[in-house]
């Protein structure tokens, strides 16, 4: 099982990650403008599938590495880490498409079924998710103990984080709208989000 002191630390950092403004959370705060938290809540189903796919994909294939590779993992690690940098340097500078912009159009409402299907392949199509899960979940796995149980709680804390934030982008999305449209608190956001989303990518690669 995993250490209660690394989920201490384990949950402030992910909660992070997901809170970042990225695809899936512009996805569901415009979802939240559109149809409506309650319709919303399909979208973010098949999300949450995607997301628990990545992970556990990620992790099998760093794991691989990690045990027969350990160096190539060291590298890769590193790489994770200064492409997390890149992305805050992006974001602070209110550019790329993680950043957040003040122009969110309408969508189309769609079926539940499609519903479940843009949240899902909107996951599992998120290179900010793989490149998350690669740099952020090995770090918290000890290679001595078995792998599956280790897993599944980081998986549960993950899906809870992830639901959790998907809510609060929801449930705001129409107060946030007007929030954002003034382009000054647009930047100032963008560069919060910016400064840490480095700071987490120097942590990775140093440590």
């Amino acid at each position: 099982m995993i250490e209660l002191s690394l989920l201490a630390v384990f949950i402030p950092t992910f909660f992070f990650v997901s809170a970042t403004p990225g695809m899936c959370m512009t996805l569901s705060m415009t979802m939240g403008m559109t149809i409506g938290v309650k319709r919303a809540l399909w979208m973010m189903a098949g999300e949450l599938v995607g997301v628990g796919l990545v992970a556990v994909l990620s992790v099998i294939g760093v794991a691989a590495i990690m045990l027969n590779y350990p160096q190539v993992f060291t590298v890769f690690k590193s790489i994770g880490g200064a492409y997390l940098a890149y992305i805050g340097i992006q974001m602070w500078r209110s550019r790329g498409k993680m950043a957040i912009s003040d122009n969110f159009e309408a969508g189309t409402v769609a079926s539940r079924q499609e519903l479940a299907m843009q949240g899902f392949v909107t996951a599992v199509a998120n290179p900010k998710g793989w490149a998350f899960f690669i740099s952020l979940l090995p770090p918290f796995l000890n290679a001595s103990m078995p792998m599956a149980p280790q897993l599944a709680v980081l998986i549960a804390v993950i899906l809870t984080l992830e639901f959790t934030c998907l809510l609060m982008y929801a449930s705001g999305g129409r107060t946030l709208r007007a929030f954002l449209e003034k382009s000054g608190n647009v930047r100032l956001l963008n560069r919060i989000a910016g400064s840490l989303m480095i700071g987490v990518g120097v942590w990775l690669a140093l440590g």
